[in-house]
């Protein structure tokens, strides 16, 4: 099986085009007209309602725009300065395993991280990573997930410098209590293609297995 395709979009890409092109593509992996995808972008500001989302969570729903992302769990906000990225993956050639191919996420993402000197973690029953920052916890990186016909897509989302004010306006991922953070405010002054070739760097040390077991 051939490598994924990586591809990086310059500018706000707008929400719903990026879902129809997932879509699209998704359709042709399964078909076997088109190779995996790894897809760098960011997004215009705007919240996004997983399949187990709350009204109540929404606290501010005249803010930003709010559209229905069919991937799996809660509210979360997208917006510039934010490396979302777009996995396609066909986990039928993989391992065909959603808890394994979510832990890997979380471990491509850490060892990403890791690269910055970032120490961030998982907690159990919190999808996502976690800087502990003393009495407090703070969110730096989101997973959400959808599989079809065992085709990943949607993906994971790290902050590097977006307006974390625009949190504000829903309950991250249903969860109170703890913060979000980025890594411009946990001092460090990285670029997004510093993160982008972390994560280019990072991808196969999780992933590459999976390749040659399915070869």
């Amino acid at each position: 099986m051939s490598k994924p395709e990586w591809r990086i979009s310059e500018g706000a890409v707008p929400y719903a085009e990026a879902l129809a092109a997932m879509e699209a593509r998704v359709a042709d992996i399964r078909a076997g007209r088109a190779q995996e995808l790894i897809w760098l972008l960011e997004h215009p500001p705007l919240y996004t309602a997983g399949t187990s989302a709350r009204a109540e969570d929404l606290l501010q729903p005249m803010r930003f725009p709010v559209h229905t992302a069919g991937r799996g769990g809660q509210y979360t906000y997208h917006g510039p300065g934010q490396r979302v990225v777009y996995v396609m993956l066909h986990l039928r050639r993989r391992h065909q395993d959603v808890r394994r191919f979510v832990s890997d996420l979380e471990e491509w993402t850490l060892r990403a991280l890791a690269r910055f000197s970032v120490r961030a973690e998982r907690r159990a029953g919190r999808v996502g990573l976690w800087v502990p920052r003393g009495p407090r916890e703070d969110k730096i990186a989101a997973i959400g997930v959808r599989i079809r016909h065992w085709v990943s897509f949607h993906g994971l989302s790290i902050n590097v410098e977006p307006d974390l004010s625009h949190y504000d306006g829903i309950v991250p991922c249903g969860i109170s209590g703890h913060g979000v953070t980025s890594l411009i405010d946990l001092g460090l002054p990285v670029t997004m293609a510093d993160l982008d070739g972390a994560l280019a760097e990072t991808f196969e040390e999780v992933f590459a297995d999976t390749v040659a077991e399915a070869a």
